[in-house]
């Protein structure tokens, strides 16, 4: 069966709490659960709600595996910029994670090629990832994976877009140079994954969102590809779902999913 639940919240606040709920929900099935995560200000919320849930002893990530889904190249994991950094920063340093279970992509590998398949060989090793976190670039990239890239795509070395470049400049510190090449899960791998969630917040995602959910599935819009996951659940605000054509129905879904679920047990 292939689905994309579109669910529809009111600020960012919302979207982050309803993601942090369905991957509460899916550790409650599985406490050795395996995570792709983003970085980004898009996932920053979440991260916050899964702190919280660990201090008020609602999760264990004990057991948790998680698989960071990008990099950027000729970054040290300790750089303030590296993607290592961030999320240490913003969720491993914070919840009682076992370093072991956490895997990232290198900034600076001997060979890239070889780094690249043996994360992919991780992945698999592990099970496979349960639950990948996305967030959507305003040209509807995934992970890094920019416009014109294979939906078969594995990982692998990539070069940022200038719009996505610019995008990023707000991360780095006046008068640095913004990385412009990263390492990067491909669509393939991502579209392995159990469950998707991505997650969209802002008019300025309002363009990406509608091609990825309502347009064609297509290389040159990467999010789009997600058409063709059998469990994708995408949850924007009301400013990034505003072009949607069919939000009543989204709306109406969402609102009935309890009943449909009597259904599917």
């Amino acid at each position: 069966m292939i689905s994309v639940d579109v669910i529809i919240k009111a600020d960012y606040d919302e979207v982050c709490r309803e993601a942090a709920r369905i991957i509460l929900e899916e550790w409650s099935r599985k406490p050795d659960l395996v995570l792709g995560l983003a970085t980004g200000s898009t996932s920053l919320g979440v991260y916050g709600r899964l702190i919280e849930a660990y201090q008020d002893k609602a999760i264990d990530y004990s057991r948790v595996r998680t698989f960071n889904l990008d990099e950027y190249l000729g970054l040290d994991e300790t750089h303030p910029h590296s993607y290592a950094h961030f999320m240490d920063q913003n969720l491993f340093a914070r919840i009682n994670i076992n370093r072991a279970n956490v895997h990232r992509l290198q900034g600076k590998p001997r060979d890239i090629e070889a780094h690249c398949a043996d994360y992919e060989a991780q992945i698999k090793q592990a099970g496979g990832i349960d639950v990948q976190l996305l967030g959507i670039g305003r040209n509807g990239h995934i992970g890094f994976n920019e416009p014109g890239s294979s939906l078969t795509s594995r990982t692998r070395a990539m070069t940022l877009t200038r719009e996505t470049v610019a995008d990023n400049a707000r991360f780095v510190s006046p008068g640095e140079s913004v990385p412009r090449f990263v390492l990067t899960m491909g669509i393939g791998t991502i579209m392995e994954a159990r469950l998707v969630l991505l997650l969209a917040y802002g008019s300025n995602k309002s363009d990406a969102i509608l091609r990825a959910v309502e347009g064609p599935v297509t290389a040159s819009m990467p999010g789009s590809a997600l058409q063709l996951h059998p469990r994708t659940t995408i949850i924007a605000d009301e400013d990034a779902a505003r072009l949607l054509s069919r939000k009543e129905y989204y709306r109406w879904a969402y609102e009935n999913r309890d009943q449909m679920t009597e259904f599917l047990e």
